[in-house]
């Protein structure tokens, strides 16, 4: 009988394995000519003032012909000098500052890109960085293939400590499933910090954004045009297409910023996407379960290690391979920690959200 719960765990092995499979076959895109399609770069920025400077200088030094992009800053009712910054900048080519029609990043997308001269977008965020040959990889890869939509990599800056390593791990973890499930045809996660689409495909999707809700416009996006079957998705694998963030400065910001990630899913409507959350949040749950009961009786404790056990399988798989093209194995000493506290954190995340939901946009 105390063996019974582990029959839960199956699901989420089942799926972790085939996206981890996934990942063997994901190979680096190499440039096979120089692209030629003018590209419009739009960033959505609220009180940036300390972090627009780095970005602007990161695509000044693009090795993209500077008559084939325009960079639109849309400045989302800031009280700083990020507007005043964007436009005092010096950038080569055009750069555009723009106000935001509405109020939140959904609508500074929508005003931003409803301004944009190129048909292929790509968006990032202020706190990014990119290499030089970020626009150029980007453009060839669409050129090559054609996609509606690129998810392209993003990597947490390093940070010292445990904090900093859990935040890695986890990003890195996540980074492998948005990358293994893109590929197989089945995305359930992309991230605004480094995307790029069609303006044709955004402006059929854009109903479906949800603007009562806070964020997620990049996760709606995708899930909407999942839902149109002639519609194509892919991943961009390629070092030079790789966008750095910074990490969450305190545990209070990074909860923050978790609590509005969970606040998005209840809005889903991509199948596998909620199949993969309820997976999840039921193996989080059970070995949670399985310690508080081993308290009162030390046979759960047993099940309890099983399940970890079989667990960090998959986990471990997804994030050798993941740290493995970031080249960031080093952290996987850090797994089993990582592994024993993140039920816990997710947890208190849930909690978190419960308590203090996030507030719905006017």
């Amino acid at each position: 009988m105390h063996w019974l719960p582990s029959i839960l765990i199956l699901p989420y092995i089942v799926l972790l394995l085939k996206i981890y499979r996934s990942l063997l076959n994901i190979k680096p895109f190499q440039i096979s000519r120089n692209p030629l399609t003018f590209v419009s770069v739009v960033v959505a920025c609220r009180n940036e003032e300390k972090h627009l400077p780095r970005l602007l200088q990161s695509i000044s030094d693009q090795d993209y012909p500077i008559n084939l992009f325009e960079i639109i800053i849309v400045n989302d009712n800031s009280t700083d000098r990020t507007a005043e910054i964007a436009s005092d900048f010096t950038l080569p080519g055009n750069i555009l500052v723009i106000s935001n029609s509405g109020k939140g990043k959904k609508h500074a997308m929508k005003t931003g890109i409803g301004r944009a001269s190129g048909n292929l977008i790509i968006t990032t965020d202020a706190d990014c960085q990119m290499g030089k040959s970020w626009i150029r990889t980007i453009v060839a890869f669409y050129e090559q293939h054609k996609p509606d939509m690129i998810i392209c990599p993003v990597q947490l800056e390093p940070s010292p400590g445990f904090f900093g390593r859990f935040q890695e791990l986890e990003f890195l973890s996540l980074q492998g499933i948005t990358a293994g499930s893109a590929y197989s045809v089945n995305g359930t996660m992309c991230n605004g910090a480094n995307l790029a689409f069609t303006r044709e495909a955004y402006m059929k999707n854009v109903v479906n954004l949800n603007f009562e809700i806070s964020s997620g416009d990049d996760i709606f996006f995708l899930h909407s045009l999942k839902k149109q079957k002639a519609s194509r998705i892919s991943w961009l694998e390629s070092a030079a297409a790789v966008v750095k963030t910074s990490i969450s400065p305190t545990p209070v910001s990074y909860l923050k910023q978790r609590k509005r990630w969970i606040s998005k899913s209840k809005a889903y409507i991509d199948r596998f996407s909620i199949a993969l959350g309820i997976v999840t949040f039921v193996t989080i749950l059970l070995q949670v379960s399985l310690l508080v009961a081993g308290l009162t009786d030390s046979a759960f404790i047993r099940v309890f290690l099983v399940i970890f056990l079989l667990k960090s399988i998959p986990d471990f798989l997804i994030l050798l391979n993941t740290t493995r093209r970031y080249n960031r194995v080093e952290l996987m000493k850090w797994f089993l920690p990582v592994q024993a506290v993140y039920p816990f954190y997710v947890l208190m995340v849930i909690l978190y959200s419960i308590i203090s939901p996030e507030k719905q946009e006017n």
